[in-house]
């Protein structure tokens, strides 16, 4: 089974079980070099693609392509909307969601949290323990 330790950022996935995809935050150029994006590479993440199943991963852009600004919460609606989509298809696979958009993004959980208020009641998508708290609040 796979090992969760939660950190202040982040879930620390170090493997999946064959149904389980990584859902992680990316940039708009698809360059996969830092925290849970970094970490999506061992799961299949692709060099160059910013969105969408890739391997076991699913990336969910929340920065721009130059890596310098992030993307506007009403953007990374948009592919959260598509992520949450995906997953209500594929009702086979269990998605494992990082605090996407609250690294390298510099959001908090309050901000992004309200996005997944549709995933909270999907049986096969795991939300991080800070976006479930910010969404019981709701």
């Amino acid at each position: 089974y796979m090992e969760i330790k939660c950190g202040t950022l982040d879930w620390f996935i170090d493997e999946l079980k064959e149904n389980q995809v990584f859902v992680f935050g990316s940039n708009l150029a698809g360059k996969h070099g830092g925290g849970a994006a970094k970490n999506a590479l061992k799961f299949g993440a692709e060099w160059g693609k910013a969105d969408g199943m890739q391997g076991r991963s699913y990336g969910i852009p929340t920065v721009s392509h130059d890596i310098q600004s992030m993307l506007t919460v009403q953007r990374i609606k948009i592919y959260v909307d598509r992520f949450i989509s995906y997953a209500t298809q594929h009702p086979e696979l269990e998605f494992l969601v990082t605090e996407i958009g609250c690294g390298l993004a510099h959001y908090e959980p309050s901000d992004i949290a309200p996005l997944f208020e549709k995933a909270l009641y999907l049986e096969n998508v795991y939300l991080p323990q800070r976006f479930i708290e910010c969404l019981k609040v709701l």
